[in-house]
């Protein structure tokens, strides 16, 4: 097998894990449903689905590594405008990094003290790399560049919640209904970024 192919199976592999897992979590609840369920329904061993997932939780936010990062790969020359620009596009495109998901999922995620803390944890691991990313290119200005990625931060933080919350009552024109308030978030951030 070549390696392209066995990166590909990798990925199926992982990919299927994940779906599985998130429809037995949506079905009977995270906390119910054990390793073992989802490696049988799977169909592979309790090890695949550990070596693929260290965390039960992961199982779950299999695009943790791309929340994290996203804001900070959003930025280009422009901290404030690239961000305010690429956020808006992602939000018409309804794409998950801005909240979007299922209304059986958020609800899932929302009854989950695990699944909630590990949210927060993303958030917080978001603002770090924010704050990485503007330190690096400001380092004499340390302090701002922390306050800058947390004000950042924060407005993203809300408006995801903002998204969320409304997918887990199975709202409809969440776009168009969030739009109006983003802006105004994006509209008070302005003054923090202007110098930069």
């Amino acid at each position: 097998m070549s390696e392209g192919l066995r990166t590909q199976k990798k990925h199926e592999t992982r990919r299927n894990i994940s779906d599985v897992a998130t429809k037995l979590f949506i079905r009977e609840g995270f906390e119910d449903v054990t390793i073992a369920d989802i490696a049988a329904a799977a169909r592979v061993a309790k090890m695949t689905v550990t070596n693929h997932f260290p965390r039960k939780e992961d199982l779950v936010f299999d695009i943790r590594d791309d929340f994290a990062a996203w804001p900070a790969k959003l930025i280009h020359d422009s901290v404030f405008h690239d961000t305010r620009e690429l956020y808006f596009e992602a939000l018409g495109a309804e794409h998950a990094l801005v909240g979007f998901s299922g209304p059986g999922f958020a609800r899932m995620i929302k009854e989950s003290p695990v699944l909630t803390n590990a949210l927060h944890e993303m958030h917080r691991e978001r603002e770090n790399s924010l704050t990485h990313l503007l330190i690096r290119r400001h380092p004499e200005q340390q302090l701002q560049q922390v306050l800058a990625a947390a004000h950042l931060a924060t407005v993203l933080r809300v408006l995801f919640q903002e998204v969320f919350d409304r997918t887990a009552e199975n709202e409809k024109g969440i776009a168009d209904a969030v739009w109006p308030l983003a802006e105004q978030a994006f509209d008070q951030l302005e003054p923090v970024f202007g110098e930069f």
